[in-house]
């Protein structure tokens, strides 16, 4: 008889190796090449593990992987089996199943129930008449009068206008309203770069319009060609004075 974990850790001391080494050579959890040294083989997650991790590791160690087996079965896996203490080990014990009696009570008192439920349904609803049933299936539906309402979509009264500099950099100077409103930009747009605005009126001096791209509300739009100032409402887009 020899100490299985006492071995196993002192030819991997006499060796340098670190649990990391180890566990990355053998591709065993460092914990449980340190539950082998150990010797708590409980914290493994079955039997078979056990017999199996202690192979790989002794060998990998240089040692006799099947003799590490062997004294495992001798000590753990016989005193199981003769009733001799043993280490403690997980719980195996399942909880006591029901009577097969039992949950057939319960299957068939389920399926009365059930049963019992649907008669009454079935009873209630032929115990009302044509219009009752249509008028409790139906969906409700709001009517005015003979014809359906229809909403109409309100337009907007705002000017959102979102600038894009896709080629190349502009100067840009955005006022609220006219060119004497609030300042809202001012300065170069650089490429790539984008910049948002809104307001009922939007009065826009723009260095180099073919850079922009332009979106009003959601659409494309185009704002002018000729570097002259633009007004821009939620309507559409128009040249406007310089001021």
């Amino acid at each position: 008889m020899f100490e299985i974990g006492n071995s196993l850790h002192e030819a991997r001391v006499r060796q340098g190796l670190g649990l990391p080494t180890v566990e990355s050579a053998t591709k065993i959890r460092a914990k449980y090449l340190k539950a082998l040294e150990e010797e708590q083989f409980e914290l493994l997650p079955a039997q078979t593990y056990v017999k199996g991790f202690l192979r790989t590791y002794a060998e990998f160690l240089g040692l006799d992987g099947q003799l590490y087996v062997d004294e495992y079965n001798s000590r753990f896996v016989a005193g199981e089996e003769e009733g001799r203490p043993n280490r403690p080990r997980r719980s195996s014990a399942r909880p006591p199943r029901r009577s097969r009696g039992l949950e057939s009570g319960v299957v068939l008192a389920t399926l009365a129930g059930i049963a019992l439920v649907a008669a009454l349904v079935i009873v209630a609803w032929k115990s009302g008449d044509g219009n009752q049933r249509v008028d409790s299936i139906a969906p409700a539906v709001s009517v005015t009068g003979s014809t359906p309402v229809r909403t109409t979509p309100r337009k907007p009264t705002a000017a959102r206008l979102v600038l894009t500099a896709r080629r190349g950099n502009t100067l840009l100077e955005v006022h609220a309203g006219s060119p004497a409103g609030r300042l809202l930009f001012q300065g170069t747009l650089l490429q790539g770069k984008s910049v948002s605005l809104e307001s009922k009126r939007l009065w826009l001096a723009i260095g180099s319009p073919d850079h922009l791209y332009a979106q009003l509300n959601g659409r494309h739009v185009t704002l002018g060609r000729d570097g002259r100032p633009v007004l821009v409402t939620a309507a559409g887009v128009q040249t406007a004075a310089a001021g």
